[in-house]
């Protein structure tokens, strides 16, 4: 009876200790990819002459798979967001349309292509419709 109650107790440790392995296998690799793809969005926003955030701000925001920009980039939420802050930073009564300079957006556009890039596509043709003054297309 006692070797019963060993091999249960050891079996039921080694399954523990095994989940546990996997868990922490899985949660490095995605530390991994979430380091990648942030040095990756710094060396782009580099090339194109943006100061970047830190390393640990972008994995810590944008993890590996990029967060709330990737969960639904064309709902009518992120349109709204994106429209208030290409406004004239004014509340209230006094906001007003501008015409935003194409540079403005890349930014995010980086985020969408290096971390959703299945998604760039629909996000472009949104804001290609959007009235912008430069003709770089980002």
């Amino acid at each position: 009876m006692k070797r019963t109650i060993l091999y249960v107790v050891s079996a039921i440790l080694l399954v523990g200790l095994i989940g546990i392995g996997i868990a922490v296998h899985r949660q490095n690799k995605a530390d991994r990819q979430a380091e990648d793809k942030a040095d990756q969005l710094i060396a782009d926003l580099q090339q194109d002459g943006y100061a970047a955030p830190s390393k640990d701000q972008i994995v810590h925001v944008l993890g590996n798979d990029g967060g709330l920009v990737c969960a639904d980039p064309g709902r009518a939420l992120a349109r709204a967001i994106l429209l208030d802050k290409l406004g004239n930073g004014s509340g209230g009564p006094g906001a007003r349309p501008v015409i935003a300079d194409r540079k403005s957006i890349r930014g995010g556009l980086r985020i969408v292509q290096i971390y959703c890039p299945e998604k760039l596509d629909a996000v472009k043709s949104y804001v290609n419709d959007l009235k912008l003054s430069g003709g770089d297309q980002g």
